[in-house]
Formats: C-alpha cells, structure tokens, sequence
C-alpha cells in the first residue's frame, strides 16, 4: 500500500480519529504499523470504505478502516481487532 499521507484529528478531538482509536486500545504508531505492512487488503462489509488487516508491532490483528482522500492521502476512520484469519 503507498501511502505518503495519513490524516490525523487533533488529539482533544473528542469526536476525531485519535479518540476513537484510543476508544479500541489503540495508538497512532500502532496503526500506522499495519497501514505500511498490511497483511491483506479490501473493503469493509458494513461500511465499503476501503480496509487492510495486519499486526501491530505488539502481535495483535486489527482492522484499519480508511478514506481514501487522493492517490497519496487517506484518513483513518477506525480501527480494532478481529480474529485471525484461519
């Protein structure tokens, strides 16, 4: 995945990307790490907002929800584990 760019709400948002991660025990860096090392890509059945899968740095699997802003830039909307694949 090329991504240059990740568009991020400002920490006190409490209606923003960082409050909703930290909502789901996660951290910027940590979603950040599946963004540049997915494990797969696709889109996600509730929303149809593009999505990849992976471990973070701390072994657990996550769904990173995304929007696509241009060819360079996405915008987090959520993120949270889910099972392993089988």
């Amino acid at each position: 995945m090329d991504i240059f760019r990740i568009l991020w709400d400002d920490p006190d948002d409490p209606d923003g990307n960082v409050q909703h991660l930290a909502e789901h025990g996660l951290s910027i860096e940590s979603v950040e790490e599946v963004l540049c090392n997915p494990t797969s890509e696709g889109t996600s059945a509730t929303s149809g907002r593009p999505c990849v899968w992976g471990y973070t740095l701390e072994g657990d699997y996550i769904i990173v929800v995304y929007e696509q802003i241009d060819a360079d830039t996405i915008r987090v909307v959520t993120a949270y584990d889910v099972p392993e694949p089988r």
